[in-house]
C-alpha cells in the first residue's frame, strides 16, 4: 500500500492528538491559574465557578477528540483492511 493512502488519515489523527496535547496543557494552566486564586485565604475568588466551568468545558471537549481519534484510527484500519484484501485479491488473478 502506497504512503499516499495512509496521510490524510494519519495526519488528521496527528491533527487530533495535537490537538488533545493543547487543551491538555490549557486544563493544566487553568487549574494553576485557580489554585492561585485560590490561596487557602478570605473567601472564594469569584472567578473560581467560571474556571470550573472553563475546565470542565475543556474535559468534555479533550474527551470528544479522543472518541473522534479512536474513531478514526477504526475507519483507517478498516480502509487499511480492505485495500490489503483487494490487492490480495488482484494478486491471486
Amino acid at each position: 500500500m502506497s504512503k499516499e493512502q495512509t496521510k490524510p488519515s494519519e495526519s488528521l489523527v496527528q491533527g487530533l492528538l495535537a490537538e488533545r496535547r493543547e487543551l491538555k496543557v490549557m486544563v493544566e494552566r487553568l487549574k494553576l491559574e485557580l489554585a492561585e486564586a485560590n490561596p487557602g485565604g478570605g473567601g472564594p475568588d469569584p472567578r473560581l465557578r467560571e474556571m470550573q466551568d472553563e475546565i470542565e468545558r475543556l474535559r468534555y471537549q479533550l474527551a470528544s477528540a479522543r472518541a473522534e481519534a479512536n474513531q478514526i484510527r477504526e475507519e483507517r484500519d478498516e480502509l487499511r483492511g480492505g485495500v490489503e484484501r483487494a490487492l490480495q485479491q488482484l494478486a491471486e488473478e
